[in-house]
């Protein structure tokens, strides 16, 4: 379990790796609170902590470089918020330390037709903030086989999230393995979100399409779905999300104890600091490791999604987005 702390001694890779002492005075404020607090953990609970992770509240927040990170939390994808919180410290110490004002903030996605907290959400936060909102979090497990209520999140994104300093799409990553239901019915919405449809009588007879609301999403936010190990690629699953945030925007994870690790290479691919995210991943993991994790980061471009060609060096203009990147 990795700590708030600049301390990279316990780190198990092939390399060391300091982080950048620019956000060291952040970092020892949140390893003192984490000291004070006593040992971390990810307790089992038997629910959520409802005044935490309600969807009825507008989530706001001023920073320039907001984060969203949602997790499909039904069946046996329900553990996947304990393995993000073991490494919480490390998603967020490494992403602040590129851009200082980063603020996260979780979501947990069920189903609504069957579980009792099927969408939780957070504010937005840093620092060791984090650690009580993810904490609050509960891994239901419920669900139906499928689909899940991917489109109550998006419509909770689109109505409830402010992020009015925002300077470029910020990333929104959702963490899943199954597709969505096609329509969210207008009594899902009034339930779990507060909103009665404003008069619109289309809203309450024939609820709100899923694929549309997460098509309102890529306009904003630099939408990814990391999908779980185990699918089959161009299934069924692919061809629905990719008809709600387009087929080059679906990353299939390959090592799914590493799938913080493709977050956050994506995340430090946009920004500019790929090569520091692999120093850091090289110290805690080996070189093969790396190489298997970087590979399909760097054949995309983390804006758009489209292929880089293999042979592009230095500085790459995505001819689909406009996106440089320093390769």
């Amino acid at each position: 379990m990795y700590s708030w702390d600049d301390d990279t001694s316990g780190w198990f890779g092939s390399a060391k790796y300091t982080y950048s002492p620019a956000a060291a005075p952040a970092r020892t404020a949140s390893a003192a609170r984490a000291k004070a607090a006593g040992p971390r953990t990810y307790q089992g609970r038997s629910g959520p902590n409802e005044k935490i992770i309600d969807p009825k509240k507008i989530v706001s927040t001023q920073s320039a470089n907001p984060l969203i990170v949602a997790i499909d939390v039904t069946g046996s994808m329900s553990t996947w918020p304990a393995e993000i919180f073991d490494r919480l410290p490390l998603l967020f110490n490494t992403l602040a330390q590129y851009r200082p004002d980063t603020e996260i903030c979780f979501a947990a996605i069920g189903d609504a037709g069957v579980d009792r907290w099927p969408l939780q959400v957070t504010s937005f936060a840093s620092g060791y903030d984090l650690e009580q909102l993810l904490g609050s979090l509960y891994g239901e497990g419920g669900g139906g086989d499928a689909p899940e209520s991917y489109g109550l999140f998006a419509h909770w994104v689109n109505t409830h999230v402010e992020i009015p300093n925002a300077q470029e799409a910020p990333f929104l990553i959702v963490f899943g393995d199954i597709n969505m239901h096609a329509k969210i019915p207008s009594s899902q919405v009034k339930h779990y979100l507060g909103e009665e449809g404003n008069g619109i009588k289309d809203w309450f007879q024939n609820g709100i399409d899923s694929i549309e609301e997460w098509q309102k999403v890529t306009q904003k936010w630099n939408t990814w779905f990391l999908r779980r190990p185990g699918g089959k690629r161009g299934d069924t699953i692919d061809a629905q999300w990719a008809k709600a945030i387009g087929a080059q925007k679906i990353f299939h994870i390959e090592d799914e104890q590493r799938a913080v690790d493709y977050a956050m290479g994506l995340v430090a691919r946009s920004w500019g600091y790929f090569g520091d995210f692999q120093e850091n991943m090289r110290a805690r993991q080996d070189d093969a490791k790396v190489k298997q994790i970087s590979k399909p980061i760097e054949m995309i471009c983390p804006r758009c999604g489209a292929p880089i060609p293999v042979n592009a060096d230095g500085l790459f203009k995505c001819g689909f987005c406009g996106t440089t990147l320093k390769l």
